[in-house]
């Protein structure tokens, strides 16, 4: 691990591997943060395949050289167990104690837990969560699309089970079983868009209103909190926020309150 300066002032150099979902945000808070920031995006929809997603993530994790960052800044919560097994080879891994990226976007998971508990059946819609869907490329309107847009965590593996339908059934078919398991939608009536100063000229808050018009459902508005990603991009790291994953150390499930937890990578395999 690279060597702290005694200086206070002296910035930490962060590398920063996150899903590009919170690009928009990441990068508001980065632009602002005292830390030095090495920002690396990878492909949005990671978690639809939670054992190639996770493979890709300690792929670029393994890419870091050593002794160059003070620590990696992981932009993922636990995501359907994504990031379970991650390991930290030479250099400290932080990661938000969060199921999923929503508790990013809200400042705390504790936040997103009572929104939850107050509003329940709710979609939440983000800037990252349209232009991502639409970068991918996936029609709005398909049965493959709203299979594959489903929310982050839920019941990941449907994901890995479509790609083996195309193979075994041909597309078709794998549109038909797809569309049967697009019916998550039906667990939802209501959607929330969170909104944050700096996205307010995009047109997307129109689009969040016109899937809740096609859908059925009421729509929300509530606004977005940064303060968790601005402290995780200043070096912050309270142990109630985020967890410190120490080299040799691996990523696993905590099942509790504190949802992320650390364990030698000798504890077995994950």
């Amino acid at each position: 691990m690279k060597t702290q300066s005694s200086n206070p002032q002296t910035p930490r150099f962060l590398k920063v591997i996150a899903c590009e979902i919170a690009f928009r945000e990441i990068c508001h808070c980065a632009a602002a943060s005292r830390s030095l920031l090495d920002l690396e995006f990878l492909t949005q929809g990671l978690h639809d395949f939670p054992r190639r997603g996770g493979g890709r993530i300690q792929e670029r994790i393994d890419a870091v050289p050593e002794g160059r960052y003070d620590a990696i800044l992981l932009g993922y919560g636990l995501c359907g167990n994504l990031i379970r097994g991650l390991t930290a080879r030479h250099t400290p891994l932080v990661i938000p104690r969060a199921h999923d990226c929503i508790a990013l976007f809200l400042g705390s998971r504790a936040r997103h837990a009572e929104l939850a508990r107050e509003n329940p059946g709710t979609y939440y819609y983000t800037s990252g969560w349209l232009e991502c869907l639409k970068k991918r490329g996936d029609g709005a309107g398909s049965a493959a699309s709203v299979f594959l847009a489903s929310p982050a965590g839920m019941d990941a593996g449907v994901h890995e089970q479509y790609e083996s339908w195309v193979e075994r059934y041909g597309e078709e078919k794998a549109l038909f079983l797809a569309e049967q398991m697009g019916q998550w939608t039906t667990h939802y009536d209501a959607a929330t868009w969170i909104s944050f100063e700096f996205a307010k000229s995009l047109p997307l808050q129109q689009q969040v209103q016109a899937i809740c018009a096609r859908r059925g459902w009421r729509y929300r508005e509530i606004p977005g909190d940064l303060g968790l990603l601005q402290r995780w991009l200043d070096g912050e790291w309270s142990e109630t926020d985020f967890i410190t994953v120490q080299p040799g150390d691996r990523v696993m499930p905590s099942h509790d309150d504190g949802v992320i937890s650390a364990v030698p990578t000798e504890a077995g395999p994950p």
